[in-house]
């Protein structure tokens, strides 16, 4: 089992959601966890904007300095070095999946020993919604960063709208793109109350996110 987690992801993949989720499923069988909200690019749903859930949760919520909260630039904290470094702690890292925002892998790459990087995918939003879009993604991505991409995640969902065929769906798209790379599946991710047995390993989460149509 790896020591850090990468979650990258387009605007719109749950790819907060998801580290979210799995933090809260890592301190379950670990004393020390941290989250690092190291996305620069998307404005609406970051980590950081859930504090108060993950501190119910006891879990390290790093992000940058407080001045520059909202600001949406390429700032690290030193902090996420730190912890990356760190034996006694499982990191998250939660990080944007544009080519801009995945630049912050290669700053951090001498520190991602023990890392396994997920890419997430919901098949219901733009540029990822057939497996050669998804394709091209993450071979974009690995080539920008310089870093490789271990898994695939299924997350595809329509917010409310989610039912086991959505889902269904989504996880064939992603398999032939997961065959194409030769990446393996890690899991397909669904929330608590949709009935789903799928091909892949389910990941049962708690949707902290409502799209913004919902949110009107």
């Amino acid at each position: 089992m790896a020591k850090n987690y990468v979650f990258v992801g387009l605007y719109g993949s749950g790819k907060t959601e998801l580290a979210i989720n799995y933090a809260i499923k890592l301190r379950k069988d670990f004393a020390k966890v941290a989250l690092a909200d190291v996305d620069i690019v998307s404005p609406y749903f970051r980590s950081r904007d859930f504090r108060k859930i993950l501190e119910n949760y006891d879990i390290v919520l790093i992000t940058p300095p407080e001045r520059i909260l909202n600001a949406d630039l390429p700032v690290l904290s030193a902090s996420v070095a730190g912890y990356l470094d760190n034996p006694e702690y499982r990191v998250v890292l939660d990080v944007g999946g544009d080519e801009r925002g995945i630049v912050v892998l290669g700053y951090l790459k001498e520190h991602l020993r023990d890392t396994e990087v997920y890419l997430v995918v919901n098949t219901k939003r733009p540029f990822s919604q057939t497996s050669e879009e998804i394709v091209q993604l993450a071979r974009n991505l690995e080539n920008r960063s310089k870093t490789k991409i271990d898994f695939l995640v299924n997350n595809t969902n329509l917010g409310s709208k989610t039912d086991s065929q959505i889902v269904e769906e989504g996880e064939k798209i992603v398999q032939r793109a997961a065959e194409i790379l030769k990446k393996p599946i890690l899991f397909t991710a669904i929330a608590n109350s949709i009935p789903y047995e799928g091909k892949y390993e389910v990941f049962r989460i708690e949707r902290f996110v409502k799209n913004k149509e919902e949110l009107l």
